[in-house]
């Protein structure tokens, strides 16, 4: 898939906002898929993105999450733990389609559709640079980072 001009998209994001990924052309875009918002891996996931902000935005990228919650749910998320990028709200799963991050995992012993931690990088063209599937959170944001400085 790196290499392959992504689809622009729309979905309704925090503090009201609409996120647009054509509007963002020029810059790398780091979209990062998680389960759930106010859970511990995903928590400690958007704090380290959150830690390196500002030396992703130093590399021309921006940070976006993205989950199946809801807006209400994301702005509580954001404004609990301070989060200074956007998060997106994809309720209707057309984002996690078109990245296919929908998988079968276990979850007490029973099968459950969610979402695989996975993260994304679309270069200033809009054309994927580089995916982690399956993303272990401990140094991921930092080895995001490598990789964005890496393109310059």
């Amino acid at each position: 898939m790196p290499s392959t001009k992504i689809k622009d998209f729309s979905l309704p994001a925090t503090n009201g906002a609409t996120f647009t990924l054509s509007e963002h052309k020029g810059k790398t875009v780091v979209l990062y898929f998680y389960p759930k918002d106010d859970t511990p891996g995903c928590t400690t996931e958007g704090l380290d993105f959150a830690a390196l902000h500002d030396k992703f935005l130093a590399a021309n990228a921006i940070i976006v999450g993205v989950s199946r919650d809801s807006v209400k749910s994301h702005d509580k998320f954001c404004t609990k733990h301070g989060f200074p990028f956007a998060l997106i709200s994809d309720a209707e799963e057309l984002l996690c389609a078109q990245f296919d991050v929908i998988k079968m995992k276990n979850m007490y012993g029973k099968q459950v559709r969610g979402i695989e931690r996975s993260t994304f990088v679309i270069d200033a063209t809009g054309k994927l640079a580089h995916e982690w599937r399956g993303v272990k959170v401990a140094g991921h944001a930092q080895a995001v980072l490598d990789t964005v400085v890496a393109m310059k």
